[in-house]
């Protein structure tokens, strides 16, 4: 089974939950563990897999709990730092139907430093780049784009996520695609949402997005759509996976669960490259990892609501 890198933040998500969506009236907040990359190698750990979490924290008691809650989840931390800068916090409301609002206080997640040590560890392996808050600059974005550089030249296969967040790019669009373009272009794997397929590649038809997004070199595109279920297009296969149907409480996580999910299922073939051309195996692999951003969405906060394998062969 290979092993699965997961680079990106990891913060504490202050949620006020039942408060409705603005976040100006709201009281009373949950502390629980975020961080898009982080949720993924949850994800993967939970569902069977072999994840590790590069990235940092503060410090800091937030920062201490926030890798005690990785540990527990049986994801290697081993790769994980901890700097004086204090730990990154995100602050979300939630609405009656799920839908969040954000609200970043940024700290210790873009001091993230580049260790060249981990190049051949990366050799044959999977390196998952969620890039919520790791294109603001900082040492972490310079220690994402090396990492992306080592992977290449390691035969890594590549995973890329935007994770766009209205708040941290707010008139600032037009940088967040440029940067994105380069981590598109250079991955196997891209997961997208729709707004954020339509956004990076200017176009409103999602099948001409797709086109786009494979002629920069991407080989393997997801586009989630909620209940809607995913779209999945490669060189061959253009069609939706339906999802399953629930009543979500909360939809933070289901993108990190859907994406965990679908690459620990891929981790499992030793020859990623096969699963591209088999229309059928890789229809499966997208409609399991549905459900799995599906069941996330039943609970409160995303760690807690990962779904378990059980959970999934149901």
């Amino acid at each position: 089974m290979k092993k699965v890198f997961c680079i990106g933040e990891l913060l504490i998500d202050f949620v006020a939950e039942n408060q409705g969506k603005d976040l100006s009236k709201a009281k009373e907040f949950s502390k629980k563990a975020g961080g898009a990359p982080a949720n993924v190698a949850c994800t993967i750990s939970k569902l069977g897999g072999n994840s590790f979490f590069i990235g940092a924290v503060g410090d800091d008691p937030f920062g201490t709990f926030l890798l005690r809650i990785l540990e527990n989840e049986k994801v290697d931390i081993s790769l994980a730092q901890k700097c004086e800068t204090f730990t990154t916090l995100a602050f979300v409301s939630i609405d009656a139907d799920g839908e969040r609002d954000f609200v970043f206080n940024r700290g210790a997640d873009k001091e993230l430093t580049y260790d060249a040590t981990l190049k051949s560890k990366f050799e044959g392996n999977i390196l998952h780049f969620g890039a919520a808050t790791a294109l603001l600059g900082g040492s972490l974005e310079e220690t994402y784009s090396r990492y992306l550089f080592d992977g290449l030249t390691k035969n890594a296969f590549i995973s890329f996520d935007p994770n766009f967040r209205i708040d941290l790019w707010k008139n600032k669009e037009d940088i967040f695609i440029r940067k994105c373009h380069t981590f598109i272009e250079k991955s196997h794997l891209c997961k997208f949402s729709l707004e954020e397929a339509q956004l990076l590649s200017g176009k409103d038809n999602l099948k001409e997005a797709c086109q786009f997004f494979h002629d920069m070199g991407t080989q393997i595109i997801v586009v989630t759509l909620g209940s809607e279920g995913t779209l999945l297009s490669t060189k061959d296969i253009y069609k939706t996976i339906p999802s399953i149907k629930v009543t979500p409480k909360d939809t933070t996580g289901a993108g990190d669960a859907f994406i965990g999910c679908l690459l620990q299922q891929l981790a499992e073939h030793s020859k990623i490259e096969d699963v591209l051309t088999n229309d059928y195996l890789l229809s499966n692999m997208v409609s399991r990892a549905n459900k799995a951003g599906a069941i996330t969405t039943e609970n409160f906060g995303a760690i807690q609501s990962l779904p378990t394998s059980q959970q999934l062969d149901a």
